[in-house]
């Protein structure tokens, strides 16, 4: 279990994070501190893996905290959530090995990629104690490239492996009753534009039956899972 440390001075943004993390599944929340203080001394007493670290916190901000962090040469890992977007600060967090940098707004689906690509390097590091060329070619250095030119081909553009399988999951949750697309976008956090767009997707390959129903206000789409046509989005899952 990859153990997750947020650091974030916004009590609401920290919480969307905590939802978001508790949605992928291999992470498990160490604790949420609001300050780089409270951070070095959480990290001093507790055993964590990776960090959610925001740049813009009051005091020391999240690169003074990343800094720390390569002095002491702590085995921590760090994603950059933040608004910081200028270059120079981008490129100081990469520098200082930075596993990711999102920056704010971002929705769930970016939030998933990150965390996915982070629990499979780690996951390689674990099983392997010695690599090849070829796998930090495919998993470490250039998977990304390579599996976004593969995806490109294989789905519409826009739409993602991972965030299709989180989708899918929630579909197959609902037992065969109908939903809409706002259910769907309520429970994965992702949003009712970006959710439409699998959902007619998954349409138009057969996995899903739509239904327009009319009543007050705008008309309303509902979709039903045929379980038997899954096997169209099976090379994605």
């Amino acid at each position: 279990m990859i153990k997750v440390l947020i650091v974030e001075d916004d009590p609401m943004v920290a919480e969307f994070n905590k939802r978001f993390l508790k949605e992928i599944k291999g992470f498990s929340l160490a604790g949420i501190v609001h300050n780089v203080s409270d951070a070095k001394e959480f990290l001093e007493k507790e055993e964590v893996t990776l960090i959610l670290l925001d740049v813009y916190i009051p005091g020391m901000n999240g690169l003074e905290l990343l800094h720390f962090i390569r002095e002491r040469k702590m085995a921590v890992d760090v994603i950059l959530i933040t608004a910081a977007a200028d270059s120079e600060k981008i490129q100081t967090a990469l520098r200082l090995g930075a596993a990711d940098y999102l920056i704010k707004p971002f929705e769930f689906e970016r939030f998933s990629h990150a965390m996915e690509k982070y629990k499979d390097k780690s996951a390689l590091f674990e099983r392997k104690q010695v690599l090849n060329q070829e796998d930090l070619d495919e998993r470490i250095l250039y998977g990304d490239q390579r599996a976004s030119g593969e995806l490109t081909q294989a789905l519409p553009k826009g739409l993602t492996n991972s965030t299709l399988q989180n989708i899918i999951n929630v579909i197959k949750s609902k037992d065969g009753s109908l939903f809409s697309t706002d259910e769907i976008a309520e429970s994965t956090y992702i949003s009712r534009v970006s959710v439409r767009k699998y959902l007619k997707y998954l349409t138009q390959l057969g996995v899903l039956e739509e239904s327009l129903t009319y009543g007050i206000g705008r008309p309303v789409y509902f979709y039903t899972l045929k379980k038997d046509k899954l096997n169209q989005v099976s090379m994605y899952l």
